[in-house]
């Protein structure tokens, strides 16, 4: 086994949950729910029970020195899976064999110490791995360094913002030298600068020879990451291989976030008293649903939403995130039609058009909301409601030209250019006396 970092075999997770309860993986979810239970009679909840497989009878084997994602749809399993590897919940059959010291990071604040310090939660982290002070006082100016908050490196981390909380778990996880590094979702939490960073320090890991897990919805993190990507699905693995093919099942199969989604049950809509969010949809030039668009192509995003109280200025908007996580643009609703004017009740729809030749190519991914303006609420505020994937065009009439090879940037607008020779420059002889003679003494 000494090539082996994680060995799975035969993996499975069984919840019971009580219906209208949640099912509780950490420690400290677990004896608010002992001390609830003494307050019930006899110990036991009322209700009846459900059962639920969140992994079912999954194997896999990671090298040491592998760099592995994880991806799939929320619910999928990958957390479970990711917390049994973490050692946080044990698992109702099967085995894993971790064969290496683990650093995990699956949370905000997770092994932080709210009334510790910064710096006494790093070696408090370093002595949980086994490290010696010796070893920790060498990585502790590098730590401090990375996370970016040396001003407050003596200040209880319970009073750090999410960010700095980020920050400091990270560089703690990934340079106190663990063999193998867990990674979820937990670096959305962090700005795209930062993100980068921390995609950068998996890859050095990676390169030294240590084993990483990362999982995440951002493909294009996958992708630059993970030659090797795992597809979970209703606790089962439909995919193991390179990550372009695990990606490309992923986005083809309808996993992913759709180009559209609807609320047929109004109770269950998201929405606050005055208004609720019925459908979001996007739709190509003709009208239909369009979950690939030509770059050049104009494509509309339209929002079904209930108007319950007449009265109210509503203003609708939405934000648009790459693959990424990066705002890659907001717009909010203009129309003057309806712009400052009480709404009466009923059923809106509110649509915006994005030009063609605007977007960059990729996945974008679409958050609605709407705000009451007469009583400044928000009504609903959803990310990632739905999705669109942006194809280019080599055709040589997008923005793209006559470039093959890779386009950066969050957007692609196609931009008016005028290049003209100039004739006096060009003729023969227009370089002065200075000039020539400068150029015969070379």
């Amino acid at each position: 086994m000494s090539g082996i970092a994680l060995q799975v075999e035969n993996l499975a997770k069984k919840y019971e949950i009580a219906l209208g309860k949640h099912r509780h993986d950490t420690l400290r979810d677990q004896i608010s729910e002992a001390v609830r239970s003494m307050f019930r009679s006899n110990g036991r909840s009322h209700g009846g029970k459900e059962t639920f497989w969140a992994l079912k009878d999954i194997s896999f084997e990671i090298k040491k020195g592998e760099l592995v994602g994880v991806i799939g749809r929320n619910g999928a399993g990958k957390s479970t899976l990711l917390k049994i590897l973490s050692r946080i919940t044990v698992p109702t059959s099967g085995k894993a064999d971790i064969y290496g010291r683990v650093a995990s990071l699956l949370e905000v604040g997770t092994g932080f110490h709210g009334e510790l310090s910064g710096r006494e939660n790093v070696y408090l982290n370093g002595a949980i791995l086994g490290m010696k002070k010796a070893e920790i006082d060498r990585k502790f100016d590098e730590i401090v360094a990375f996370s970016e908050v040396e001003k407050f490196i003596d200040t209880p981390v319970k009073r750090y913002s999410s960010g700095m909380f980020v920050r400091l778990a990270f560089a703690v996880a990934a340079h106190l030298e663990p063999e193998i590094l867990i990674v979820d979702e937990v670096l959305a939490v962090g700005d795209a600068r930062f993100q980068k960073k921390c995609l950068s320090k998996m890859e050095e890991v990676g390169h030294q020879g240590r084993t990483v897990l990362f999982v995440s919805h951002n493909m294009q993190s996958i992708t630059r990451l993970c030659p090797r990507v795992i597809l979970l699905d209703d606790g089962k693995i439909l995919e193991d291989g390179p990550s372009h093919e695990a990606v490309s099942a992923y986005l083809d199969s309808g996993m992913a976030a759709s180009a559209a989604r609807e609320w047929p049950d109004p109770a269950q809509a998201p929405g606050g008293e005055v208004a609720r969010l019925r459908a979001v949809r996007v739709r190509s030039e003709d009208g239909q649903i369009a979950e690939l668009t030509d770059i050049r192509r104009p494509v509309r995003v339209e929002m079904e939403y209930d108007v319950l109280q007449p009265g109210h200025v509503l203003m609708a908007y939405y934000d648009f995130y790459n693959e990424e996580g990066l705002d890659v643009f907001s717009t909010m609703d203009l129309d003057p039609a309806w712009r400052g004017r009480p709404r009466p009740q009923g059923r809106w729809v509110s649509t915006v058009l994005i030009p063609g030749n605007l977007l960059a190519e990729g996945t974008l991914f679409v958050g609605p909301g709407l705000m009451s303006l007469t009583s400044l609420i928000t009504q609903f505020q959803e990310r990632d409601v739905v999705a669109f994937h942006v194809v280019d065009s080599h055709d040589g009439d997008s923005a793209r030209g006559d470039w093959a090879g890779k386009v950066d940037g969050v957007m692609r607008p196609l931009l008016s250019w005028n290049t003209q020779l100039n004739p006096k420059e060009s003729q023969p002889g227009a370089i002065s006396i200075k000039q020539a003679r400068a150029i015969f003494r070379s």
